[in-house]
């Protein structure tokens, strides 16, 4: 599972994705509809409104910005995730693992370790995880339009032995390389997936 992630703007190819997302004229659509302002900086949240790549109407790789979570008709939360194992038949990402595949740019991702203690109390240790000798972690998603504007999930694996201690999910993370083919909607996402990164490195946060 991903429900945080963080962006460090002091890394230059960063601070220019975000820059490029705060210049788009969907922030103006988001700032009518009462739904925020960019996050430019500083951690990410559900229903906040982050950087992301995904294919323009050319078919070349752009900057937008897009909300986190799915609004599900007959649920009151957001759906902030999905499995990249089942999401090609799931009827609420069939279209969006197709046709609209995007990357969320981040410095890294926090996950929570829940251990429980002899004296029954439950001790959380929460982590900064990212891939070994990368500055940006290329989270993959999934978006859809939903009134008009694009909101977008963040697609989950089997944990590497890395993080598996952590948690029992991961988010799908490619390297730099294989960002333009993934929001590429000619290319099939099952074909990148062998290039995922594995080798996480993870550091409690104090």
């Amino acid at each position: 599972m991903c429900c945080r992630y963080v962006l460090d703007i002091t890394e230059k190819d960063l601070a220019e994705i975000v820059e490029s997302a705060g210049q788009s004229p969907l922030l103006q659509r988001y700032r009518q509809r009462g739904a925020g302002e960019l996050i430019r900086s500083g951690e990410v949240r559900p229903m906040n409104i982050a950087p992301a790549i995904a294919s323009d109407r050319k078919e070349a790789a752009a900057v937008f910005p897009m909300r986190w979570g799915y609004q599900m008709e007959g649920r009151s939360t957001l759906l902030i995730n999905a499995r990249v194992e089942t999401a090609a038949e799931k009827p609420s990402f069939r279209d969006s693992w197709l046709h609209h595949r995007c990357i969320l740019p981040a410095s890294r991702y926090f996950e929570w370790q829940h251990t429980p203690g002899e004296d029954g109390k439950t001790t959380t240790t929460k982590y900064a995880i990212q891939p070994y000798d990368t500055h940006i972690t290329w989270l993959c998603g999934l978006y859809r339009i939903e009134n008009g504007l694009p909101a977008f999930v963040v697609l989950t694996s089997e944990p590497s032995p890395d993080v598996a201690h952590i948690h029992d999910r991961m988010p799908l993370i490619l390297p730099k390389e294989a960002v333009r083919d993934w929001v590429n909607p000619r290319v099939r996402a099952e074909d990148l997936l062998p290039y995922a990164l594995t080798r996480l490195e993870a550091r409690p946060e104090r």
